[in-house]
């Protein structure tokens, strides 16, 4: 039923940006469009035509009130459509013409410069992580305790692989 809304669960990492707006695109040539994006894995559509629509992301994790008016006006200027921001991320979308999807980087530089303020905000969780992981011993013990602590590993090993994947991501851009 058109208008109706639609909830899929989807989890894609920070350096699979690029297969996220894939698979909007394919949503929306179901009919499926995505609607304001709320919390990380949870997609909200609502039913409509289907019709082939680029999405883009943008990762802008800290911006002033002044500046993003500024920064959504150019997306604006060039026809995108924010549908708004989840942690950082900007989603944009436009419809696609003569089959070509339309890009809001022109150039390797302004991509490799998204991934650069992604590596920096995941290098200070990875600090931040190592930190805690050092006071450690510094703690009383306790089954719960253990488990905060074995959380705490995962989230050190998933944010190291994380900086690498996003730091291949930017050789592979220096090297278009």
């Amino acid at each position: 039923m058109e208008g109706s809304t639609i909830r899929k669960y989807k989890l894609f990492t920070a350096w699979q940006d690029d297969k996220e707006e894939a698979w909007l695109r394919e949503m929306a040539r179901t009919g499926l469009h995505l609607t304001l994006p709320l919390f990380p894995c949870v997609y909200t559509f609502v039913l409509g035509e289907p019709c082939d629509v680029a999405y883009r992301l943008d990762y802008v994790p800290r911006i002033r009130r002044d500046e993003l008016g500024v920064y959504l006006q150019v997306f604006r200027d060039a026809g995108w459509e924010h549908l708004g921001e989840m942690a950082g991320w900007q989603y944009f979308r436009k419809p696609v013409q003569a089959g070509e999807p339309p890009e809001i980087y022109t150039d390797p530089e302004s991509k490799i410069q998204k991934y650069w303020r992604l590596l920096g905000v995941l290098a200070v969780s990875l600090t931040t992580s190592i930190i805690v992981l050092t006071r450690i011993d510094d703690r009383p013990h306790s089954p719960g305790f253990e488990l905060f602590s074995i959380a705490l590993i995962l989230v050190y090993l998933v944010l190291t692989y994380g900086l690498i994947r996003i730091a291949w991501r930017i050789l592979q851009l220096r090297r278009l």
